[in-house]
């Protein structure tokens, strides 16, 4: 059996709050975060 992930990452617009993927977080740093969010039960 596989372990599941407790986690996931998103991507996020750092002006608007908005989600995106985390690709386009990753190529634009000054403008978006990626986060790490734990998921719930």
């Amino acid at each position: 059996m596989s372990k599941k992930p407790t986690t996931r990452k998103i991507g996020r617009d750092a002006e608007s709050g908005r989600f995106t993927s985390v690709e386009k977080a990753r190529k634009h740093p000054r403008t978006h975060i990626v986060e790490t969010l734990k998921k719930s039960k």
